[in-house]
């Protein structure tokens, strides 16, 4: 007989959307983030236990994402114990503001990047995302981590006729961005009319992948976040994933093979294989790293850092500035 932890162990990838809070105000997103938006129900523990449970169930690989994830109080704290379960981490962030602190933590071989790019044009892409200034900081950003070596997808999001796609792709290109992405609008959340529809869904959510939002509720993804299978703070992690509620909820999206949506050319609703960069990322830890600090040195065969102890994360007091 399957257990509900075997059943649960198919998942290998979960978003972890820490917050609907967002410096910025896109006019397409999915979950209508903001300035306004909030942290939800979800306590810093919280976040915590779904990290240990997923890394007991055999999840591989973890996003952060939001809103704007690193805007979370504990967001750096949560990323540093991501690591130190074992677990690889991508933080899609809008890289409008980035600590220096940290550059070492995004270093560590078991992290990467990823980011949403409209335009070449700073006044097209500004005019996008709803703040002025958001195109120079994300393209600075995306520049200073490919100069660190840090892994960093681009997903270019086609929102407009006319828009600069083509022009903002080749831009990543020549900053040094190898993965790159393309999607169309998606009629979901703030860009919705009317639905929201599970037609405007790639078709692999639920399959071997989840998602955990703010509210501790579980669906098949973040884009489909109106079919709730359960609440963390309520129900194992491993009950809900193998659970009738997901399976029915599953089931309401259509499933498509392939790539994410006929228009993409790539699958940006998740890292490709789990691990972008990272199967092939052998980059030891600097030493006295966040990711390998002087408490848990780091040996060039290590991971960051070795399993079972967590780096020296910063103070879960620390806030991100505004």
């Amino acid at each position: 007989m399957t257990t509900i932890t075997e059943q649960a162990s198919q998942v290998s990838f979960l978003w972890l959307e820490l917050t609907g809070r967002c410096g910025l105000a896109c006019a397409h997103c999915y979950n209508s983030s903001g300035p306004a938006g909030t942290h939800g129900t979800m306590t810093g523990d919280d976040w915590l236990s779904v990290l240990a449970q997923a890394a007991d169930l055999g999840v591989s690989m973890v996003q952060f994402i939001g809103g704007e994830p690193t805007l979370h109080p504990e967001f750096a704290a949560l990323l540093a114990h991501a690591v130190g379960a074992g677990l690889a981490a991508e933080v899609y962030s809008n890289l409008t503001h980035v600590r220096e602190s940290w550059w070492e933590l995004f270093a560590c071989p078991q992290v990467s990047l990823a980011t949403s790019y409209y335009s070449d044009d700073p006044a097209e892409h500004d005019a996008i995302t709803g703040r002025r200034g958001s195109h120079s900081r994300t393209r600075a950003n995306i520049t200073e981590a490919v100069a660190r070596g840090i892994p960093i997808r681009a997903a270019v999001i086609g929102m407009r006729e006319g828009q600069r796609t083509g022009q903002a792709r080749a831009e990543l290109e020549a900053i040094g961005v190898t993965r790159i992405g393309t999607d169309r609008l998606r009629y979901l959340g703030r860009a919705a009319s009317a639905g929201p529809y599970a037609s405007e869904l790639c078709g692999n959510c639920g399959r071997g992948i989840a998602a955990v939002l703010p509210s501790g509720d579980v669906t098949p993804c973040v884009m489909a976040r109106w079919l709730t299978a359960g609440n963390v703070r309520d129900t194992s992690l491993a009950a809900i994933l193998s659970g009738p509620a997901m399976a029915a909820a599953t089931a309401v999206i259509p499933a498509r093979s392939g790539i994410c949506h006929p228009d993409c050319d790539s699958d940006i609703c998740r890292p490709e294989g789990g691990k972008p960069g990272l199967a092939s990322d052998t980059r030891p830890p600097p030493a006295g790293s966040a990711c390998a600090p002087d408490c848990a040195p780091a040996s060039d065969s290590d991971i960051c850092p070795p399993p079972g102890r967590l780096p020296c994360s910063p103070s879960r007091k620390e806030r991100p500035g505004e």
